[in-house]
């Protein structure tokens, strides 16, 4: 993250006012117009200027590739058609989320050898024999269970019915237990084609083991290894089979939605948002701090616009010294952070900033996402500790000053509007290109009025300045020395006020770069 700049302080350049429109005002069109056409021929002749006197000084390859403009912003997601959907069914620790990674070919599901570990229904795109679907992966289904348990059923059962076919898994060396009797039922009475997975059958001994689960009615048990991978290339042939060539429930993915990580210690209500804004019961919430483990994809339209809000599981104060689910869970939530094009950092009003909060924020930014703030249970705080959580506030997010910060409340729902426009003000920054002509004008005033400080006689000076990339904004110096850090900053600093950048980190290099020698 960037500090405050250690270079000369100054106050924003003097900037010409636009003319104010007037009814009475004669050919003010024509004169705006022209001022705009000068200003923008000036740019455009300071830019083939500079840059032919960089053919005076030694330039590499990448440095000509980087001075032809020839670069494309990163391509959004294409539209998607509606795949069929699938859903992984069954009660806890018969091995649901390793035969999820099993079909996906790699360890995309949090998997410990314990119950539980898995609470929301959380899908992946799979494919098998050339053909794509939506695998769900589900919490473990019991009866008569209470707290954060009966919500995971709940979800399990909500899959069920989203899903235009089902994997009943079942442990083949325990048996038919009561409770998968009871899930039975359940899918029966939904209609959805099943098929039934015999697992932990390791080798022919146990194959005998599976053919007891005839008797659950649901047809041929398919003896699989989760595992060791045995048995899954039948297993999914009959699941094909047995899946619609159409969807009756997949949803068709819009073009380009973006994507939303919902990031944040254990416990600031980012499951709660992310319900919230949905408008439904999407992911499980309960008091116990870590109740996401696996990142959940929703996708949600707001005010027609589709966007894809990833809940993820809380970061927590060192990767390291977690270990189990709580471990890959940590590393799954840096995944869908890279992945994200606007991170949301959610941090808990109703107490001070933790340097917790601050890594978080952090780990964010060095991602080079998007950042907005979200202040969660704003509406818990005293009216008398508001005045103080504001200079607070300021004193500790000094750093990123230049994210937008929103008070909201998962619970009721207060300011989430404001959230969305807070993420289209920061996606916007974070797409945001600054012509070459443009750049190169704004740094010749600054520099002017400015000139980088005298270090051991030498005072480095700027030939050309150029936009690498968006997303994040990647500004790259040719430059005659070094440009100190401090000046850099200030460089930033000054970026920032003349062109926003509101809610988009901002990435300065330098190369120097020796003038050729005569020969």
């Amino acid at each position: 993250m960037t500090t405050p700049a250690d270079g000369p302080e100054t106050t924003p350049a003097d900037v010409p006012d636009a003319p104010a429109e007037d009814a009475a005002s004669v050919a003010t069109e024509s004169v705006d117009t022209e001022f705009v056409d000068d200003e923008f021929v000036d740019d455009e002749a300071r830019e083939r200027a500079l840059r032919a006197g960089l053919e005076d000084f030694e330039l590499d390859e990448s440095d000509r590739l980087l001075l032809s403009d020839e670069w494309e912003d990163g391509e959004l997601s294409p539209a998607e058609r509606a795949l069929p959907v699938l859903a992984v069914v069954g009660r806890p620790n018969v091995g649901k989320s390793t035969l999820v990674n099993r079909i996906l070919g790699r360890r995309e599901a949090v998997v410990e050898d314990t119950p539980g570990v898995t609470r929301d229904r959380v899908s992946y795109p799979a494919e098998w024999s050339g053909r794509h679907f939506i695998l769900v992966d589900t919490g473990g289904w019991e009866v008569d269970v209470a707290g954060i348990e009966s919500k995971v059923a709940e979800q399990a059962e909500v899959a069920i019915s989203l899903a235009d076919a089902v994997v009943f898994v079942v442990d083949a060396q325990v048996g038919a237990t009561a409770s998968d009797e009871r899930v039975v039922e359940l899918l029966r009475r939904s209609g959805k084609p099943v098929v039934l997975c015999a697992n932990k059958v390791d080798g022919p001994a146990g194959e005998a083991d599976a053919a007891y689960l005839w008797a659950l009615g649901l047809g041929e048990p398919r003896p699989v290894s989760a595992l060791h991978g045995r048995g899954t290339g039948d297993m999914l042939d009959a699941i094909l089979d047995a899946l619609p060539e159409e969807s009756a429930h997949g949803t068709l993915r819009p073009e380009g939605p973006r994507r939303v990580a919902l990031v944040g210690r254990p416990n600031v209500g980012k499951s709660s948002l992310l319900n919230k804004i949905a408008g439904s019961e999407r992911v499980v919430v309960d008091e116990t701090a870590g109740t996401t483990r696996d990142p959940v994809d929703e996708l949600v339209e707001i005010k027609g616009i589709p966007y894809w809000f990833v809940d993820t599981a809380g970061i927590r104060r060192r990767v390291h010294q977690t270990s189990g689910a709580d471990f890959y869970a940590s590393l799954r939530t840096q995944a869908a952070i890279a992945k994200a094009e606007v991170a949301v950092v959610l941090v808990d009003a109703s107490v001070p900033l933790t340097e917790q909060d601050t890594r978080v924020i952090s780990q964010a930014v060095d991602a080079g996402r998007a950042v907005v703030i979200a202040y969660n249970k704003w509406d818990l705080m005293d009216s008398d500790r508001r005045p103080y959580l504001e200079r607070e506030i300021e004193r500790d997010l000094v750093q990123v000053t230049w994210a937008p910060r929103v008070n909201v409340s998962a619970r009721t729902g207060w300011h989430t509007d404001k959230l969305v426009r807070a993420l289209e003000t920061a996606l916007d920054s974070w797409d945001t290109r600054i012509p070459t002509g443009r750049l190169n004008g704004f740094l010749g005033e600054l520099v002017a009025a400015h000139p980088h400080p005298v270090r051991g006689g030498k005072q480095p000076r700027i030939l050309f300045a150029t936009q690498a990339s968006t997303r994040p904004p990647r500004f790259v110096l040719f430059a005659t020395g070094f440009i100190e850090s401090g000046y850099r900053r200030f460089i930033e600093r000054r970026l920032r006020e003349t062109f926003g950048f509101e809610g988009s980190p901002i990435s300065i290099s330098v190369r120097v770069r020796e003038k050729r020698r005569r020969r």
